[in-house]
């Protein structure tokens, strides 16, 4: 009965591997809103952080100022990253705009690899666990992504030649 509710009961003709096709489908799905619903609550909270120079823990912890300051960067450089994440999160989660969807994960996994490599230049390794832990979520958010979600495939068939003219319409 719960099968059947959430779609992941066999198909009605029957044929296991359509059943098994549909459920693995719910799943990857279920992982990707997963993933992306976590990057992107991450990214938006960390850019209204930024923004009003809050705590890193929200409500304890050091100031994101002192963070950055003690890595060497200068204080209004939260201002330009925290401008940047709140629509990078907004534009993974809403449909459509799919060139904006891949410069956003861009700009996320940017930003978090700089976080590593920051916290490493510092020899700060264990405050490096974090941008790394989600830095995998972002990168699995992003391969996770339902067709509709997407460009097109990342690698042609071999016989498939792109249309020039059907990539510059879709810019």
């Amino acid at each position: 009965m719960t099968a059947s509710i959430l779609g992941l009961a066999p198909s009605e003709s029957g044929s296991p591997s359509q059943a098994k096709g549909g459920f693995e489908l719910k799943v990857n799905t279920m992982w990707y809103w997963a993933t992306t619903s976590l990057i992107a609550l991450e990214t938006f909270l960390g850019g209204v952080v930024d923004l009003t120079r809050g705590r890193t823990g929200v409500v304890s912890g050091l100031f994101v100022t002192q963070v950055v300051t003690s890595l060497g960067y200068p204080v209004y450089i939260l201002a330009i990253i925290g401008i940047f994440k709140i629509p990078g999160a907004v534009t993974i989660v809403v449909p459509g705009f799919l060139r904006l969807k891949e410069w956003a994960y861009a700009g996320i996994v940017f930003e978090l690899l700089g976080a590593v490599a920051s916290h490493a230049a510092r020899g700060n390794w264990r405050d490096s666990i974090a941008p790394l832990s989600l830095l995998s979520v972002a990168i699995a958010s992003w391969a996770l992504r339902p067709a509709s979600r997407t460009l097109g495939p990342l690698f042609p068939a071999a016989g498939h030649k792109r249309n020039r003219s059907s990539s510059a319409a879709s810019i």
